[in-house]
């Protein structure tokens, strides 16, 4: 702590991101990454960008990652924002929407750079409790609130809230915002983008990290009311007008219109998981179903920590989480069909 320091920074709890450990071997299922890497298209668009036009700005509207977007999901360029990783959006959301000085709410297992965020911004929240099987009760988040935020799929527990449910969930709070956070949704959801032009209320972001394969580029999006938008694009200017660099704005927009790759990597990314799950129930292994990149699972007669350690002892990594609630869980990556036969092995052996 300093003196230096504004008040408010010494009461921040800042999020903790999943391990990038330096070791070399390691299979790493760690941290959500994808096992497949981004379009050949999207790479030659970007090494195509490298150049003398590197000491121009970047257009700070990004208009043609915008138009690719608005492209992909049939809406409208003034409906779109993009930002610096999903989390920057997640930020200027946050910021913009939910300070109203009524409590934000969001599940109790979630992602948790959403209570990190009410830190930094001084929003009241409360965090409703999952339901036995782990999934939203809609009926909870009928109250007064200042705004609603979940991913979906959830994440740690990769438990997907249907369609027909997050539209309930707009209908019953028409004067407050939602936000879907779709991070995994590629993986086996549908997208609540088509709900956009009938609930002015709705915010849904996504991120290029994922399913696309492009998590060091740090490019994410929101798709909404033009209303909506504009208030995060004020914050963007406000704050950092020009938020992706050349490539990022070539490679993503590349990236959506190369539909081809990237239906292809998402299928072997949902067929192995599929594979893993068999494999894991085989172990005694209870796992969620999931829709996103990852399972959660438990075994009932050994420790989820002990099992994590075992596992790097093994060269195998995993995330474990101590939050009372699951801390006998383990959020797994999906990787390769290799690596996921390596983790078997190991599991095996333990």
């Amino acid at each position: 702590m300093s003196k230096f320091w504004s008040p408010f920074v010494k009461d921040l709890v800042p999020y903790v991101p999943g391990e990038q450990p330096k070791l070399a071997k390691l299979v790493k299922l760690n941290t959500n990454e994808n096992p497949y890497g981004p379009s050949p298209k999207a790479i030659a668009a970007m090494q195509a960008e490298v150049g003398d036009n590197l000491r121009l700005y970047p257009d700070p509207n990004s208009d043609r990652l915008k138009q690719a977007v608005a492209d992909y999901y049939g809406v409208q360029t003034n409906q779109v924002f993009v930002g610096n990783g999903s989390d920057e959006v997640l930020a200027h959301a946050f910021h913009g929407l939910f300070q109203h000085g009524k409590p934000l709410l969001f599940p109790d297992v979630t992602y948790s750079f959403y209570p990190v965020y009410c830190g930094l911004y001084g929003i009241p929240f409360e965090a409703l409790p999952l339901d036995e099987q782990f999934q939203i009760r809609i009926e909870d988040y009928a109250r007064p609130n200042g705004g609603i935020i979940f991913p979906n799929p959830n994440a740690p527990t990769g438990c997907l809230l249907a369609l027909e449910a997050i539209e309930r969930l707009l209908q019953v709070n028409p004067d407050t915002v939602v936000v879907v956070d779709e991070a995994y949704i590629d993986f086996g959801g549908e997208t609540a983008i088509s709900l956009v032009d009938r609930y002015p209320n709705l915010l849904v972001t996504q991120t290029l990290s994922k399913s696309r394969s492009l998590a060091g580029l740090r490019v994410g999006l929101a798709v909404g009311h033009p209303d909506l938008i504009e208030a995060l694009e004020r914050i963007k200017n406000s704050f950092n007008s020009y938020p992706l660099d050349r490539m990022a704005i070539v490679g993503a927009a590349v990236a959506f219109e190369d539909k081809a790759y990237f239906e292809e990597t998402c299928r072997k990314v949902i067929d192995s998981r599929e594979q893993l799950v068999a494999e894991l129930g085989k172990l005694g292994f209870g796992v969620l179903p999931s829709a996103a990149n990852f399972v959660f699972a438990r075994h009932p007669q050994k420790d989820a920590a002990g099992i994590a350690a075992g596992l790097r002892e093994q060269g195998v990594i995993v995330r474990h989480f101590k939050q009372e609630r699951i801390a006998q869980f383990l959020r797994i990556t999906i990787g390769t069909p290799e690596q996921n036969q390596a983790l078997l092995d190991a599991l095996g052996s333990l």
